[in-house]
Protein backbone atom coordinates (compact mmCIF):
# COMPACT_ATOMS: atom_id res chain seq x y z
CA UNK A 1 0.00 0.00 0.00
CA UNK A 2 0.88 3.57 -0.94
CA UNK A 3 1.50 5.38 1.94
CA UNK A 4 0.28 9.10 1.39
CA UNK A 5 2.03 12.19 0.84
CA UNK A 6 2.84 14.34 3.96
CA UNK A 7 1.54 18.02 3.06
CA UNK A 8 4.93 20.28 2.53
CA UNK A 9 4.77 23.27 4.76
CA UNK A 10 7.29 25.72 4.62
CA UNK A 11 7.18 28.03 7.63
CA UNK A 12 8.68 31.83 7.07
CA UNK A 13 10.05 33.58 10.00
CA UNK A 14 12.12 36.35 11.17
CA UNK A 15 11.77 39.01 8.92
CA UNK A 16 12.72 42.91 8.30
CA UNK A 17 11.05 44.28 10.97
CA UNK A 18 11.11 45.12 15.00
CA UNK A 19 9.57 41.93 15.61
CA UNK A 20 11.67 39.92 14.12
CA UNK A 21 12.66 37.94 17.32
CA UNK A 22 8.69 37.35 17.98
CA UNK A 23 8.17 35.98 14.94
CA UNK A 24 11.05 33.63 15.72
CA UNK A 25 9.49 32.35 18.60
CA UNK A 26 6.13 31.90 16.80
CA UNK A 27 7.64 29.98 14.69
CA UNK A 28 9.40 27.13 17.31
CA UNK A 29 5.99 27.02 18.60
CA UNK A 30 4.45 25.82 15.25
CA UNK A 31 7.44 23.49 15.01
CA UNK A 32 6.60 21.93 17.77
CA UNK A 33 2.93 21.84 17.08
CA UNK A 34 3.13 20.15 13.52
CA UNK A 35 2.12 16.16 13.45
CA UNK A 36 5.50 15.02 11.57
CA UNK A 37 2.68 12.10 10.23
CA UNK A 38 1.44 14.61 8.68
CA UNK A 39 3.72 17.48 8.06
CA UNK A 40 6.63 17.74 6.28
CA UNK A 41 8.08 20.95 7.12
CA UNK A 42 10.56 23.43 5.09
CA UNK A 43 11.74 26.11 7.91
CA UNK A 44 12.57 29.39 6.06
CA UNK A 45 14.07 32.50 8.07
CA UNK A 46 14.94 35.75 6.98
CA UNK A 47 17.68 37.69 8.42
CA UNK A 48 16.58 41.56 9.39
CA UNK A 49 18.65 42.48 5.72
CA UNK A 50 15.90 40.56 4.09
CA UNK A 51 17.81 37.41 3.14
CA UNK A 52 15.86 34.20 2.64
CA UNK A 53 17.59 31.21 4.16
CA UNK A 54 17.29 27.27 4.58
CA UNK A 55 16.93 27.78 8.62
CA UNK A 56 17.08 24.25 10.90
CA UNK A 57 14.18 23.01 12.25
CA UNK A 58 15.21 22.78 16.08
CA UNK A 59 12.64 24.79 17.95
CA UNK A 60 14.96 25.15 20.91
CA UNK A 61 16.89 27.62 19.04
CA UNK A 62 13.93 29.79 18.19
CA UNK A 63 13.22 30.38 21.89
CA UNK A 64 13.73 33.07 24.36
CA UNK A 65 16.80 31.87 26.53
CA UNK A 66 17.84 33.77 29.58
CA UNK A 67 16.20 36.74 27.76
CA UNK A 68 18.12 36.64 24.67
CA UNK A 69 16.02 36.82 21.56
CA UNK A 70 16.37 34.58 18.60
CA UNK A 71 17.61 35.91 15.49
CA UNK A 72 17.89 34.20 11.72
CA UNK A 73 21.46 35.67 10.28
CA UNK A 74 22.61 34.46 7.24
CA UNK A 75 25.10 32.08 8.82
CA UNK A 76 21.90 30.41 10.00
CA UNK A 77 21.65 27.87 6.88
CA UNK A 78 22.42 28.20 2.99
CA UNK A 79 20.54 30.95 0.72
CA UNK A 80 17.43 30.02 -0.86
CA UNK A 81 14.94 31.70 -3.15
CA UNK A 82 11.28 31.53 -3.87
CA UNK A 83 9.98 32.80 -7.46
CA UNK A 84 7.16 34.52 -8.18
CA UNK A 85 5.85 31.98 -10.84
CA UNK A 86 2.82 29.87 -10.14
CA UNK A 87 4.26 27.54 -12.39
CA UNK A 88 7.41 26.19 -10.65
CA UNK A 89 6.83 25.98 -6.05
CA UNK A 90 9.96 24.44 -5.73
CA UNK A 91 12.23 26.69 -3.16
CA UNK A 92 15.80 27.29 -4.30
CA UNK A 93 18.78 26.37 -2.54
CA UNK A 94 22.19 27.92 -3.21
CA UNK A 95 24.97 26.27 -1.13
CA UNK A 96 28.30 27.58 -1.37
CA UNK A 97 29.66 24.04 -1.52
CA UNK A 98 26.67 22.40 -3.46
CA UNK A 99 25.86 24.51 -5.47
CA UNK A 100 22.42 25.35 -6.79
CA UNK A 101 19.60 22.50 -5.92
CA UNK A 102 15.76 22.42 -5.70
CA UNK A 103 13.36 20.96 -3.01
CA UNK A 104 10.15 19.39 -3.95
CA UNK A 105 7.14 21.75 -4.57
CA UNK A 106 5.44 23.25 -1.61
CA UNK A 107 2.03 22.90 -0.52
CA UNK A 108 1.03 25.75 1.45
CA UNK A 109 3.36 28.33 3.15
CA UNK A 110 2.70 29.49 6.87
CA UNK A 111 4.24 33.09 7.11
CA UNK A 112 4.42 33.51 10.79
CA UNK A 113 5.94 37.12 9.83
CA UNK A 114 5.12 39.82 12.38
CA UNK A 115 5.06 43.70 11.26
CA UNK A 116 6.53 45.26 8.11
CA UNK A 117 7.25 43.26 4.95
CA UNK A 118 5.33 40.20 6.33
CA UNK A 119 2.23 41.33 7.99
CA UNK A 120 1.31 43.82 5.95
CA UNK A 121 0.20 42.58 2.62
CA UNK A 122 3.96 42.44 1.09
CA UNK A 123 4.89 38.52 1.71
CA UNK A 124 1.09 37.98 0.93
CA UNK A 125 1.88 39.60 -2.53
CA UNK A 126 4.51 37.35 -3.29
CA UNK A 127 2.54 34.41 -2.85
CA UNK A 128 -0.50 35.22 -4.72
CA UNK A 129 1.95 35.92 -7.63
CA UNK A 130 3.55 32.40 -7.19
CA UNK A 131 0.22 30.57 -6.77
CA UNK A 132 0.94 28.75 -3.39
CA UNK A 133 -1.80 28.71 -0.76
CA UNK A 134 -0.57 30.20 2.25
CA UNK A 135 -2.10 30.48 6.00
CA UNK A 136 -4.06 33.87 6.97
CA UNK A 137 -5.04 37.28 5.48
CA UNK A 138 -5.22 38.18 2.14
CA UNK A 139 -3.28 41.08 0.39
CA UNK A 140 -5.48 43.71 1.40
CA UNK A 141 -7.02 42.96 4.55
CA UNK A 142 -3.01 42.36 6.09
CA UNK A 143 -2.17 45.56 4.67
CA UNK A 144 -5.52 47.27 6.29
CA UNK A 145 -5.22 45.38 9.45
CA UNK A 146 -1.35 46.45 9.79
CA UNK A 147 -2.15 50.48 9.37
CA UNK A 148 -4.39 51.41 12.47
CA UNK A 149 -5.37 54.39 10.76
CA UNK A 150 -7.74 51.85 8.29
CA UNK A 151 -8.12 49.53 10.47
CA UNK A 152 -10.33 52.13 12.54
CA UNK A 153 -11.81 53.89 9.18
CA UNK A 154 -13.08 50.70 8.52
CA UNK A 155 -14.79 49.72 11.84
CA UNK A 156 -15.94 53.02 12.06
CA UNK A 157 -17.80 52.18 9.20
CA UNK A 158 -19.16 49.26 10.28
CA UNK A 159 -20.32 50.84 13.36
CA UNK A 160 -17.61 49.39 15.87
CA UNK A 161 -17.01 52.01 18.53
CA UNK A 162 -13.28 53.35 18.10
CA UNK A 163 -11.64 56.19 20.58
CA UNK A 164 -10.61 59.40 19.99
CA UNK A 165 -7.15 59.54 17.65
CA UNK A 166 -5.76 62.06 14.91
CA UNK A 167 -3.53 60.64 12.13
CA UNK A 168 -0.06 62.40 11.56
CA UNK A 169 1.51 62.15 8.34
CA UNK A 170 5.18 62.40 7.70
CA UNK A 171 6.23 66.07 8.63
CA UNK A 172 2.79 66.77 9.89
CA UNK A 173 2.64 68.15 13.56
CA UNK A 174 -0.67 67.41 16.00
CA UNK A 175 -2.79 71.05 16.00
CA UNK A 176 -3.99 72.41 19.11
CA UNK A 177 -7.23 71.66 18.11
CA UNK A 178 -6.23 68.03 18.17
CA UNK A 179 -4.89 68.68 21.66
CA UNK A 180 -7.85 70.20 23.22
CA UNK A 181 -9.88 67.67 21.18
CA UNK A 182 -7.81 64.22 23.16
CA UNK A 183 -6.77 65.97 26.03
CA UNK A 184 -4.12 63.43 28.17
CA UNK A 185 -2.89 61.72 28.95
CA UNK A 186 -2.12 60.50 25.06
CA UNK A 187 -0.62 57.47 23.30
CA UNK A 188 1.71 58.07 20.50
CA UNK A 189 2.41 55.05 18.46
CA UNK A 190 3.79 54.12 14.93
CA UNK A 191 0.70 53.55 12.37
CA UNK A 192 2.26 50.36 11.33
CA UNK A 193 3.74 48.27 13.82
CA UNK A 194 3.04 46.06 16.71
CA UNK A 195 4.25 43.88 20.05
CA UNK A 196 4.24 47.65 21.25
CA UNK A 197 7.56 48.78 19.87
CA UNK A 198 7.79 52.93 19.43
CA UNK A 199 4.70 53.33 21.46
CA UNK A 200 5.03 56.32 24.54
CA UNK A 201 2.21 57.32 26.94
CA UNK A 202 2.46 61.11 26.75
CA UNK A 203 1.22 62.93 30.06
CA UNK A 204 2.87 66.13 29.73
CA UNK A 205 2.68 68.19 25.82
CA UNK A 206 5.79 69.04 26.54
CA UNK A 207 7.11 65.43 25.07
CA UNK A 208 4.60 65.09 22.81
CA UNK A 209 7.94 65.88 20.16
CA UNK A 210 10.01 63.44 21.44
CA UNK A 211 7.04 60.90 21.78
CA UNK A 212 6.12 61.34 17.89
CA UNK A 213 10.46 61.50 16.80
CA UNK A 214 10.40 57.70 18.57
CA UNK A 215 7.12 56.54 16.98
CA UNK A 216 8.64 58.10 13.37
CA UNK A 217 12.17 55.65 13.80
CA UNK A 218 9.95 52.52 12.92
CA UNK A 219 6.97 54.86 10.86
CA UNK A 220 6.39 58.13 8.83
CA UNK A 221 2.76 57.79 10.09
CA UNK A 222 2.02 58.64 13.76
CA UNK A 223 -0.98 58.08 15.46
CA UNK A 224 -1.75 60.12 18.44
CA UNK A 225 -4.63 58.10 20.55
CA UNK A 226 -7.11 59.29 23.92
CA UNK A 227 -6.31 56.95 26.14
CA UNK A 228 -8.95 55.05 27.53
CA UNK A 229 -9.10 54.35 30.99
CA UNK A 230 -10.16 50.92 31.11
CA UNK A 231 -9.20 46.83 30.91
CA UNK A 232 -7.62 45.51 28.38
CA UNK A 233 -10.22 42.62 26.42
CA UNK A 234 -8.54 40.02 23.54
CA UNK A 235 -10.83 38.10 21.49
CA UNK A 236 -9.33 35.00 19.03
CA UNK A 237 -11.32 34.83 15.78
CA UNK A 238 -10.73 31.95 13.19
CA UNK A 239 -12.15 31.78 9.79
CA UNK A 240 -15.26 29.19 9.57
CA UNK A 241 -14.67 26.17 9.25
CA UNK A 242 -15.67 24.83 5.26
CA UNK A 243 -16.29 28.78 4.41
CA UNK A 244 -18.33 29.42 6.92
CA UNK A 245 -18.88 32.60 9.54
CA UNK A 246 -16.02 33.47 11.63
CA UNK A 247 -15.98 31.87 14.89
CA UNK A 248 -14.75 33.85 18.66
CA UNK A 249 -12.91 32.60 21.47
CA UNK A 250 -13.13 32.83 24.85
CA UNK A 251 -12.12 36.58 26.11
CA UNK A 252 -8.65 37.39 27.30
CA UNK A 253 -8.14 40.05 29.97
CA UNK A 254 -4.26 41.19 30.23
CA UNK A 255 -3.25 42.58 33.81
CA UNK A 256 -0.15 45.39 33.42
CA UNK A 257 0.35 45.52 36.62
CA UNK A 258 2.76 48.16 37.75
CA UNK A 259 2.69 49.39 34.00
CA UNK A 260 1.26 51.66 32.57
CA UNK A 261 0.33 50.09 29.51
CA UNK A 262 1.08 46.23 27.42
CA UNK A 263 4.33 46.77 26.56
CA UNK A 264 7.23 44.20 25.04
CA UNK A 265 8.56 43.67 28.17
CA UNK A 266 5.66 42.63 30.26
CA UNK A 267 4.57 40.52 27.27
CA UNK A 268 7.30 38.91 26.19
CA UNK A 269 10.21 39.09 28.88
CA UNK A 270 8.56 39.71 32.18
CA UNK A 271 5.22 37.40 31.37
CA UNK A 272 1.82 38.88 32.10
CA UNK A 273 -1.02 37.91 34.05
CA UNK A 274 -3.97 37.29 32.58
CA UNK A 275 -8.03 36.00 32.94
CA UNK A 276 -9.40 33.79 30.41
CA UNK A 277 -12.09 33.65 30.30
CA UNK A 278 -12.56 37.27 31.41
CA UNK A 279 -14.50 38.28 33.71
CA UNK A 280 -17.13 40.25 32.62
CA UNK A 281 -20.87 40.22 32.36
CA UNK A 282 -22.30 37.58 30.15
CA UNK A 283 -23.87 40.22 27.52
CA UNK A 284 -20.64 42.51 27.52
CA UNK A 285 -18.68 39.68 26.71
CA UNK A 286 -21.13 38.70 23.34
CA UNK A 287 -20.77 42.11 22.34
CA UNK A 288 -17.38 41.93 22.52
CA UNK A 289 -17.22 38.42 20.43
CA UNK A 290 -19.49 40.17 18.14
CA UNK A 291 -17.45 43.20 17.66
CA UNK A 292 -14.12 40.79 17.16
CA UNK A 293 -16.13 38.68 14.36
CA UNK A 294 -17.69 41.98 12.87
CA UNK A 295 -14.13 43.49 12.49
CA UNK A 296 -12.94 40.23 11.13
CA UNK A 297 -15.39 40.41 8.23
CA UNK A 298 -15.15 44.09 7.46
CA UNK A 299 -11.10 44.00 7.11
CA UNK A 300 -12.15 41.07 5.21
CA UNK A 301 -9.81 38.71 6.74
CA UNK A 302 -9.27 34.77 6.68
CA UNK A 303 -7.74 32.34 8.59
CA UNK A 304 -7.19 33.89 11.95
CA UNK A 305 -7.00 37.12 14.16
CA UNK A 306 -6.40 38.52 17.40
CA UNK A 307 -8.53 41.52 17.85
CA UNK A 308 -8.44 43.93 21.20
CA UNK A 309 -10.01 45.92 22.80
CA UNK A 310 -11.19 48.46 25.93
CA UNK A 311 -13.62 48.04 28.24
CA UNK A 312 -14.31 51.04 30.79
CA UNK A 313 -16.15 50.74 33.97
CA UNK A 314 -19.15 51.53 32.58
CA UNK A 315 -18.74 48.47 29.96
CA UNK A 316 -18.17 50.82 27.04
CA UNK A 317 -16.76 48.88 24.44
CA UNK A 318 -13.77 50.18 21.97
CA UNK A 319 -11.80 48.53 19.49
CA UNK A 320 -7.77 49.20 20.05
CA UNK A 321 -6.52 46.82 16.79
CA UNK A 322 -6.54 43.87 14.94
CA UNK A 323 -3.79 41.60 14.21
CA UNK A 324 -4.31 39.49 11.26
CA UNK A 325 -1.31 37.30 12.60
CA UNK A 326 -0.74 37.76 16.16
CA UNK A 327 1.79 35.83 18.00
CA UNK A 328 1.49 32.15 18.33
CA UNK A 329 4.70 31.70 21.48
CA UNK A 330 3.70 29.85 24.11
CA UNK A 331 2.74 32.56 26.50
CA UNK A 332 0.80 34.36 23.12
CA UNK A 333 -3.06 35.24 24.06
CA UNK A 334 -4.00 33.54 20.54
CA UNK A 335 -3.43 29.98 21.53
CA UNK A 336 -4.27 30.82 25.04
CA UNK A 337 -7.83 31.84 24.22
CA UNK A 338 -8.11 29.33 21.74
CA UNK A 339 -6.90 26.36 24.64
CA UNK A 340 -9.18 27.51 26.80
CA UNK A 341 -12.04 27.22 24.31
CA UNK A 342 -11.19 23.85 23.56
CA UNK A 343 -9.14 24.02 20.84
CA UNK A 344 -5.75 22.92 21.90
CA UNK A 345 -2.71 25.07 19.86
CA UNK A 346 -1.87 21.39 17.46
CA UNK A 347 -5.87 21.74 16.34
CA UNK A 348 -5.74 25.13 15.65
CA UNK A 349 -2.49 24.39 13.59
CA UNK A 350 -3.37 22.14 11.50
CA UNK A 351 -7.15 23.76 10.61
CA UNK A 352 -5.10 26.98 9.79
CA UNK A 353 -3.15 24.75 7.70
CA UNK A 354 -6.53 23.22 5.98
CA UNK A 355 -7.79 26.29 5.65
CA UNK A 356 -5.36 27.84 3.49
CA UNK A 357 -5.37 24.66 1.48
CA UNK A 358 -8.94 24.30 0.51
CA UNK A 359 -9.13 28.54 0.23
CA UNK A 360 -6.21 28.71 -2.47
CA UNK A 361 -5.06 31.89 -4.11
CA UNK A 362 -6.92 34.29 -6.13
CA UNK A 363 -10.13 35.90 -5.19
CA UNK A 364 -12.78 34.43 -3.54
Amino acid sequence: MTTPRKTRVAIVFGGRSTEHAISCVSAGSILRALDPDQFEVVPVGITRDGAWVLAGDDPANLAITDRRLPEITTASGSAVVLAADPTATELIVRDPVDGVSSLAGVDVVFPVLHGAFGEDGTIQGMLEMAGIPYVGANVFASAAAMDKEFTKKLAIVEGIPVGPYAVLRAGAELSEADKERLGLPVFVKPSRAGSSHGITKVTDWADLDTAIATARQIDPKVLVEAAIVGREIECGVLEGEAGGAPESSLLAEIHVGDNDWYDFETKYLEGSRYDIPADLPDEVTRQVQEYARRTFTALDCAGLARVDFFVTADHQIYLNEINTMPGMTPTSMFPLMWAATGLEYPKVVDRLIRTALRRGTGLH
